[in-house]
């Protein structure tokens, strides 16, 4: 998927394949190089990009090769500041070169995989992952999160839907592909507010809520959990992450029967702790409903696709949207929803940009290529606007945000299916939107393009050589002209006027 961005770049992208089996953790390492691969390309300006393997011994070292510009000794040196702050309890984030990279070290410190950098200032970078090769001596069944066994005596992790209550982005996404990658349901929230509205919506209904002490909006961890817990009718159990608190903190916890585990918390004492929380049954857990369309007075109302591997969401969507009178067909996979007969008639297709298997990203890209114009609707992460902006590229009517808001989501159903219905007001907000963007100036044009493809400020000022300032300023100023109120809007208007 990267060879698009390259070509746009005019950059070669080579991907030098190898059979050899390693030791780690598909999903996790796969997030490691996705990470690499994005931050080679955005930084190297013409020339070459590689990504391959070499043998040392029992390990495979992965490289990714880049024609950049180099970075200096004294900034490889920012950088490593940088992964030595990660696990900072108070998240200073005033250093370092802002690359994107502190995932990437979090990561391989989780799969114990050592992680390098080599660089020479106007010659390029390149960035190596070792990974240890399979030798076939260890069974399969000890092998866990990375090359780390465990005892076969130790039982199967519970699974179970959490809900992960945690501002810092990168800390949020590194809990969710932890725990997904055992088995577990994941519903995120970026602080208390959105987690208290996900349940007065009905959208959650978790077995275990995972939540940082230190939030922001004046609710933190305690206080979050202890409301959330009064919404629902048992006894959830609760996990408080935190840094350095005072004494009268970790009473108020035990006080309120919830667990703490200090950071930087270690994946299997977290997993550990979440299988001892997790009764063997989960209260929240229900019978899955059937993928055929529940009945409907209105027989000829329009279909709409739901494709989830969310059980607990797919099903709170369902019967949201059923409650509004739509008739609903749910999939947990692409493959599955491509699989089934879809009978004629009008039809709206709903589905998760991040799923196993085929995405729905893939999804959208291959029902384009095959001539369908079924008018679909991607879910994103919150503030994932440039998979929104790609969505949008291979053919998404439209994009909604997690946390879904019921009223944004029937209003997107609604517009997806009104322009699908009516050429002539498709054509004309497309024309509205063409008005509104071309009162941006070239330059404000080209930060916008940054912007919305995911670039911060300080990476867009370095790259066209002005201020951060004046990136800010401009940003401030597109979001005046085009009346945009959020960048997910704005996303909406820049690709409806292409």
């Amino acid at each position: 998927e990267f060879s698009y961005h390259a070509q746009a770049q005019r950059l070669a992208l080579n991907v030098v394949t190898s059979k050899v089996r390693i030791l780690s953790d598909a999903h996790l390492l796969e997030q490691i190089l996705r990470n690499l691969l994005s931050n080679a390309l955005k930084y190297t300006k013409t020339g070459k990009v590689l990504l391959g393997c070499r043998r040392r011994g029992d390990v495979l070292r992965i490289e990714v090769w880049d024609t950049g510009i180099g970075i200096a000794g004294h900034e490889l040196a920012t950088i490593f500041d940088e992964y030595h702050q990660i696990d900072n309890a108070a998240r200073e984030r005033s250093q370092g070169l802002g690359l994107g990279l502190s995932i990437v070290q979090r990561l391989a410190i989780l799969l114990n995989h050592p992680i390098s950098v080599r660089s020479m200032p106007g010659k390029g970078s390149v960035f190596a992952i070792d990974v240890p090769i399979d030798d076939g001596a260890t069974p399969s069944s000890t092998k866990v999160l990375g090359h780390v066994a465990r005892e076969a005596v130790r039982p199967a992790p519970r699974t179970g839907t959490i809900l992960i209550v945690e501002d810092d982005p990168e800390v949020r996404d590194l809990l969710e592909l932890s725990l997904k990658d055992v088995g577990h349901r994941i519903t995120a929230a970026r602080d208390g507010p959105a987690a208290l509205q996900l349940a007065a919506d009905g959208m959650i209904r978790p077995d275990l809520i995972l939540a940082d002490f230190n939030l922001p909006s004046g609710l933190d961890g305690l206080k979050t959990a202890g409301r959330l817990r009064a919404l629902f009718d048992h006894p959830v159990p609760v996990i408080i992450l935190t840094g350095d608190i005072s004494i009268q903190t970790l009473h108020e916890i035990a006080n309120q029967d919830f667990v703490q585990l200090n950071k930087p918390v270690k994946p299997h004492a977290l997993i550990d702790a979440i299988n001892r929380l997790l009764p063997a049954t989960p209260p929240a857990a229900a019978a899955a409903k059937p993928l055929a369309p529940a009945p409907n007075d209105q027989a000829d109302s329009p279909v709409i696709y739901l494709v989830d591997d969310d059980q607990q969401l797919r099903g709170a969507l369902r019967e949201l949207l059923e409650a509004d009178g739509r008739t609903v067909c749910d999939f947990e996979t692409c493959e599955a929803f491509l699989a089934a007969d879809r009978p004629a008639g009008e039809a709206c297709l709903l589905v998760d940009a991040y799923l196993p298997g085929m995405s729905g990203l893939a999804l959208l890209q291959h029902l384009k290529a095959a001539g369908d114009t079924l008018p679909s609707i991607m879910i994103t992460g919150a503030s994932d606007v440039p998979m929104a902006v790609e969505a949008m590229k291979a053919g998404a009517r439209d994009f909604i945000e997690k946390p879904i808001s019921a009223a944004d989501l029937i209003a997107s159903i609604d517009r997806a299916l009104e322009q699908s219905r009516d050429f002539g007001k498709r054509t004309a907000w497309r024309d509205d939107a063409a008005a509104q963007i071309a009162g941006l100036t070239a330059r404000q044009h080209e930060i916008m393009t940054a912007v919305l493809a995911g670039h911060p400020s300080k990476n867009i000022a370095a790259d066209l050589g002005i201020s951060q300032r004046t990136v800010e300023n401009h940003r401030a100023t597109i979001m005046k002209k085009t009346g945009a109120k959020s960048l997910p809007a704005l996303a909406r208007l820049a690709l409806a006027a292409v």
